[in-house]
């Protein structure tokens, strides 16, 4: 059988002159099978990488192409060889025991879309069932998929020579250039092959922003796929027909089912009014667990118990300054030091504690070296005080209290002690002062 050339006369006068195979090893590679392969690939990379934004996982992709993928081949093949006829209006598929094996060839071809699609849904069903997904969201993100295949795959029938329209005088034709006579045709092929690519623009920037429930998107890919279909189908010459009669089983299958999703469509829209939030993607955003917990309330109550601990200590150091000898300030703030280093309640109470011990003794000194009065020893107690009650209140149990005034030595005056040791005078008053004692 002669294999044409093929030309396109807008295009200039070249003329494409290849086989629809190339051969590896003797064996014949149809380019048919490489670009369906090519499509495949692609629509599958572009499902995987969006399948989130439908509330869906790659690992969910996968396992209804696994279903999927066989079932749309079967229901491709069964579809063509049902309804294939030959010249004299007869079904070699059945026509004998010895033709029934020619159903399985389908390296030679013979496949319809329209029964994959149909194989196709029935494998996700199957697939989205078992996994307790949504069917609906799953159709969504396939219809992608459908129209990225269909748009590269049409280019298979052109290597093959095949799914062209009748013959015609447009600008665009395309030629099929025999030895003995061109004729020109329909570029069918690529007819479907453009409007599939503006069905997939159209979906992608345009459809799914818009969408409002799940399955809106592949009713729209039924809808737009089988008004082109419904036109494109009528020009073809290789259709495949109901029984003996003229009725193409694509064309009305196309007519159908964009009948069908079109007014499928308007009813959801008009009458239930479907909400974005009732979204798969959305349903299951909400039943995400939550991010990270915060840190644990004992942890945090620790964290606050040592900053707190760390200032009232140095305000109680800040107050020793002025009254205290210089041993008791460096115990102090080896002490403060030491709480700094703390990282546990239970060390933080055994800090109190020392400090607690180190204040008496300062409290002592300084009542024993002409310290403080009775409101500066007041004020130190009071401070302290606060220490331990921060940390009891964080669940520490300290022992000692610091002492009271009943344990402090009075003082008649009001004589503080210098640094270097001096005593500071008390400024003279209307009345006269007494002697301390």
């Amino acid at each position: 059988m002669e294999i044409p050339g093929i030309t396109f006369p807008l295009l200039g006068s070249f003329e494409l002159d290849f086989l629809p195979y190339f051969t590896v090893f003797g064996w014949k590679i149809y380019w048919y099978g490489v670009i369906i392969a090519v499509g495949f690939l692609l629509a599958v990379i572009y499902t995987v990488k969006n399948a989130s934004s439908f509330g869906l996982t790659e690992d969910d992709v996968i396992d209804t192409l696994i279903w999927a993928v066989p079932l749309g081949i079967i229901g491709a093949r069964l579809y063509y060889v049902i309804f294939y006829r030959d010249a004299n209006g007869l079904n070699p598929y059945f026509d004998g025991f010895n033709d029934l094996r020619d159903i399985v060839t389908v390296w030679e071809g013979g496949l319809a879309i329209y029964g994959g699609v149909i194989g196709g849904v029935i494998g996700l069903v199957i697939a989205t069932r078992l996994k307790k997904i949504s069917g609906k969201a799953m159709l969504d993100v396939i219809s992608f998929g459908l129209l990225i295949g269909q748009s590269i795959g049409r280019w298979g029938n052109f290597t093959n020579r095949e799914c062209f329209g009748r013959e015609t005088t447009v600008p665009w034709r395309m030629g099929l250039v025999y030895s003995y006579k061109t004729f020109y045709y329909h570029p069918a092929f690529l007819y479907e092959s453009l409007w599939n690519v503006i069905g997939f623009l159209l979906l992608h920037f345009w459809v799914r922003k818009k969408r409002k429930f799940d399955g809106q998107l592949f009713l729209c890919y039924l809808a737009w796929y089988g008004l082109g279909r419904l036109f494109i189908e009528g020009l073809r010459t290789d259709s495949l027909y109901v029984g003996s009669s003229n009725l193409r089983v694509s064309q009305l299958l196309a007519g159908l089912t964009c009948l069908f999703a079109a007014g499928f469509m308007i009813y959801v829209m008009v009458f239930r009014h479907p909400e974005p939030e009732e979204l798969w993607v959305n349903r299951e955003q909400k039943k995400a667990p939550a991010a990270a917990p915060a840190a644990p309330e004992t942890e945090a109550k620790e964290l606050m118990s040592e900053e707190r601990f760390d200032e009232e200590l140095s305000d109680a150091f800040r107050i020793l300054g002025g009254g205290s000898d210089t041993d008791a300030e460096e115990e102090l703030e080896e002490a403060v030091e030491e709480a700094a280093a703390e990282s546990t309640l239970s060390e933080l109470t055994e800090t109190a504690k020392k400090s607690g011990e180190v204040l008496a003794e300062a409290e002592e000194a300084a009542a024993g070296n002409g310290g403080p009065a009775d409101e500066g020893t007041e004020e130190i107690r009071k401070t302290v005080s606060e220490v331990f009650e921060s940390v009891e209140a964080e669940g520490g149990a300290p022992e000692q209290e610091p002492a009271g005034p009943e344990n402090e030595a009075a003082s008649e005056t009001d004589v503080t002690e210098e640094p270097d040791g001096t005593a500071n005078e008390p400024e003279e008053e209307d009345t006269e002062p007494s002697e301390e004692t």
